[in-house]
């Protein structure tokens, strides 16, 4: 997570009042100047920012709210700036580069269509932007550890839809992303190659960790998606950190606030992620019966007119169980990856729910073989860190 612009953080503490470390005044101060830098060259005259508030982030930049003193241009009465001091190695991917591109890629579009704050200035020799700031609105991570679960559904297929519109109106602009991308000094990066390096390991591993074989026939059907993917027709812009505490719900809809990582790739790796709620997150926890078929509909509606084939239900449904089976290996490769015994019982619980769900949607689309192997990979993590594990539902959903 990069920013958050919430009433609270996930320990409740309110980040208009958070402590800032020390040392950190310095790179608030660096970042506000940069910031009232751009947007006097961006608007041909001076604009103070006074009130400077240290946003809590993990990523590399300096993230600060700001209120413009006096501006006789209509700006909004606060900003967020986000300030990257530091230039990546040469030849890695930039995060400042990513983030700037993808919020011109979206404040070209209407405002309908934009899921996330206008990107008001930006400049790649001081490595800074400033963004419209969406205020104290909830996250989707604040929806989900509520006590409203009816709230909770909502902020989930707002979600859902927005993904949706996010895809239907990036689709077919890789090379806008590109080009935007070079013209900034950013390095396009290559296709991340961690689904390859799971595909190729992950039956080792499961073999040594758990005493589980992978039938070839799975194996294949995993390489074979994972080829896909890559060359896939259904490429779209992607955030990559989905999150649930990097979207605001807001009255006009979830916006997505994190773009350091932003790539355009195969849309469909994002849609799993509804199958999959937030495998990325270390605490994910489990969403209510019918909620991920919902939150597939809602996604569904937005991009329909866009890729008519996912209309087709049988269609859309091979292609999920597909990218729900590659997600899993991925996430199960990244977690028994190190040591074994270092897998938490709630991360343990989360990967056995995920195969049996696994189990269950391929049980439902007749493909017996992976049926029966993640049938087998459930049970055996249960019997390694368990057993009886079960992941518990969000707050939202007891």
């Amino acid at each position: 997570m990069t920013v958050d612009t919430s009433p609270g953080t996930q320990d409740g503490q309110d980040p208009a009042v958070a402590a800032v470390p020390a040392g950190a005044t310095a790179a608030v101060d660096a970042a506000v100047e940069a910031a009232e830098t751009v947007l006097t060259r961006r608007f041909g005259s001076s604009i103070g920012l006074v009130e400077p508030e240290a946003l809590p982030g993990s990523g590399p930049a300096t993230v600060v709210r700001a209120r413009i003193a006096t501006s006789p241009f209509g700006l909004p009465r606060t900003v967020v700036i986000k300030h990257y001091p530091q230039a990546p190695p040469r030849g890695a991917a930039d995060p400042f580069a990513q983030e700037a591109v993808s919020y011109q890629l979206f404040t070209a579009l209407p405002t309908e269509d934009r899921m996330c704050p206008e990107l008001l200035a930006h400049d790649g020799s001081l490595r800074v932007l400033v963004i419209d700031d969406l205020g104290r609105a909830p996250t989707l991570w604040d929806k989900l550890r509520g006590q409203d679960a009816r709230l909770a559904e909502r902020a989930l297929l707002s979600w859902a839809r927005s993904l949706g519109r996010l895809h239907a109106t990036t689709a077919g602009r890789e090379a806008d992303f590109e080009a935007l991308l070079r013209r900034l000094g950013g390095f396009v990066p290559d296709e991340d190659t961690t689904p390859a390096v799971a595909c190729a390991r992950l039956p080792t591993l499961l073999a040594e960790t758990l005493g589980i074989d992978t039938p070839d026939e799975v194996r294949d059907r995993v390489e074979r998606v994972c080829e896909a993917s890559a060359t896939s027709s259904y490429r779209a812009f992607s955030p990559v950190d989905l999150s649930p505490d990097n979207n605001l719900v807001t009255s006009g809809g979830v916006h997505f606030l994190d773009f350091e990582r932003g790539v355009v790739r195969d849309a469909l790796v994002d849609v799993a992620h509804l199958r999959v709620p937030f495998a990325g997150c270390d605490d994910a926890r489990a969403l209510p019966s019918g909620m991920s078929e919902a939150m597939i509909a809602a996604w569904k509606a937005e991009v329909s007119g866009v890729w008519p084939a996912l209309a087709d239900n049988d269609v859309l449904t091979a292609h999920l169980l597909d990218h729900q089976l590659l997600l899993v290996w991925v996430t199960t490769w990244a977690d028994l990856g190190g040591a074994a015994s270092g897998v938490t019982p709630g991360r343990a619980a989360a990967l056995v729910s995920w195969w049996k769900d696994l189990a269950t949607y391929a049980e439902r689309s007749g493909d017996a073989a992976i049926t029966a192997h993640a049938e087998a990979v459930a049970t055996a993590l249960d019997d390694r860190f368990g057993p009886g594990l079960e992941q518990p539902l969000y707050p939202a959903f007891r």
